[in-house]
């Protein structure tokens, strides 16, 4: 039991801890904290929770689309504003593309800012990469087989990393493979 008398502004002390605050009310919140006791040890104890959220996945907190859309509508009305409705859209996974013989690639993401892409790569057993020049790094996660890059076997789990202006002469697997490779798509083939 706490040694604190309840405070009657209690209640914003998780909002404050969340930055869920409009600037004019943290800056009374913070006067209000300075004199009660009771809601600086309230805000003590909710802030490893509190701090532990930044750790987790937005999607994780983001609400499905159904319960936003009603809370959205139910803020509005109260508010006078306008639904911020979200619209679902529903996530389809990349299909394999054959982009040379006994290559696949499923691209993952695409960063136009940093010019670099995120794809798996698939190898065929016994067929080569192209040799290519690095304009950015290169890395690479072996997830399954194995993979030759110039003179070294790389193994399920093992990471590659080309520095820009570096060259891969040769990549190649025996066996067939399957990688998480990042890299810039302006990388010079030949």
């Amino acid at each position: 039991m706490s040694a604190f008398q309840p405070c009657t502004q209690s209640e914003l002390v998780s909002v404050y801890a969340l930055r869920a605050l409009p600037a004019s009310e943290a800056h009374a919140f913070e006067a209000h904290l300075e004199s009660c006791a009771a809601c600086r040890q309230e805000l003590a104890d909710a802030r490893p929770a509190v701090d532990s959220l930044a750790a987790w996945p937005t999607d994780v907190l983001r609400p499905p689309t159904p319960l936003w859309n009603r809370l959205a509508t139910r803020i509005a009305g109260e508010t006078g504003g306008e639904a911020l409705t979200c619209d679902e859209q529903p996530w389809t996974e990349a299909q394999w593309q054959q982009v040379a013989p006994g290559i696949a690639c499923k691209l993952l993401a695409t960063d136009a800012t940093r010019e670099r892409v995120s794809m798996l790569v698939r190898l065929a057993p016994g067929v080569d990469y192209p040799p290519h020049t690095h304009t950015g790094v290169e890395e690479l996660h072996l997830l399954e087989g194995e993979l030759w890059i110039n003179e070294r076997k790389y193994f399920p789990g093992d990471y590659y990393r080309g520095e820009p202006g570096s060259s891969d002469h040769r990549v190649w697997s025996e066996t067939g493979c399957t990688c998480v490779l990042m890299a810039s798509p302006r990388d010079v083939l030949g």
